[in-house]
């Protein structure tokens, strides 16, 4: 203890700041239960290892930890990869992730701001369901792959033909990327969360958990309801109206811009 310090402290700091974020990501994934297991089998190991110094029992869980870490990464995958995205998207990070951005991505010019909102009040009074997502800084091709390619310009038209009822696109995600219809019919992570409300569809979980796993931004027109609901970082405001849609685009435009003036 006579050598317990600033450094110390600070490092305690830290990491109570890395498993209080970890616990709010597994927690919001349906897995905070078993993360509350590891954190009591590493308090029971520090404390058997390290401060009782039992050798036979320590020895015992110090096997159960050299391949503890590959089992934990295997369970957490999908946490891990929150985190870091949750980490990456921070803005004191930011500095980093711009070098390998490009200068368009995210930004919708006004006249697609307003195509999306236009097809996604008609399809909402026609009860038309939409799924539509926004990419980000995040490139989602992965995701575009498992639909259909489109490089198409944005239209309201174009948008409702393609959610129109019983066409082979209908079911699927849009992505859009670049001012641009990049793939429809895309299939999406469906997220696990089980604090999502049950009156929630396959669509709103689905923009749930790419908006979990990614930093895009996604519109869902309810089949069943006719509303629009607007899903970010896990987030979702559901029963908007067209106005309120826009201004969230707008506003989520205005952010990035803002955010580039001031790292510039």
């Amino acid at each position: 203890m006579e050598n317990f310090g600033i450094r110390d402290i600070v490092d305690i700091l830290l990491v109570a700041t890395v498993m209080y974020q970890l616990y709010r990501i597994v927690s919001r994934s349906g897995t905070g239960a078993i993360f509350k297991g590891v954190l009591a089998f590493i308090i029971l190991w520090v404390l058997v290892s390290q401060v009782l110094q039992m050798r036979l029992m320590g020895a015992i869980l110090d096997k159960f930890t050299d391949f503890g870490l590959f089992v934990l990464i295997i369970i957490f995958q999908d946490e891990i990869k929150r985190f870091l995205i949750s980490l990456g998207s921070n803005r004191t990070f930011r500095f980093i992730t711009k070098i390998f951005r490009s200068k368009d991505v995210g930004e919708l010019n006004d006249s697609v701001i307003t195509s999306l909102v236009l097809a996604c009040m008609n399809m909402a009074k026609t009860y038309t369901g939409a799924l539509i997502v926004i990419e980000q800084e995040i490139k989602l091709g992965n995701y575009a792959d498992t639909g259909e390619a489109l490089d198409a310009d944005i239209s309201t038209r174009l948008i409702e033909n393609i959610f129109f009822k019983n066409t082979p696109l209908h079911d699927g995600a849009m992505i859009i990327g670049g001012n641009r219809i990049k793939a429809a019919g895309c299939i999406l992570p469906v997220a696990q969360n089980h604090d999502i409300p049950k009156s929630f569809g396959l669509r709103h979980r689905a923009a749930i958990g790419i908006s979990q796993e990614t930093d895009a931004k996604v519109i869902v027109v309810s089949e069943e309801r006719g509303k629009i609901s607007f899903v970010s970082q896990g987030k979702i405001e559901a029963n908007i109206t067209p106005e309120k849609l826009q201004e969230l685009l707008i506003g989520s435009m205005r952010k990035k811009k803002k955010a580039k003036m001031t790292g510039s």
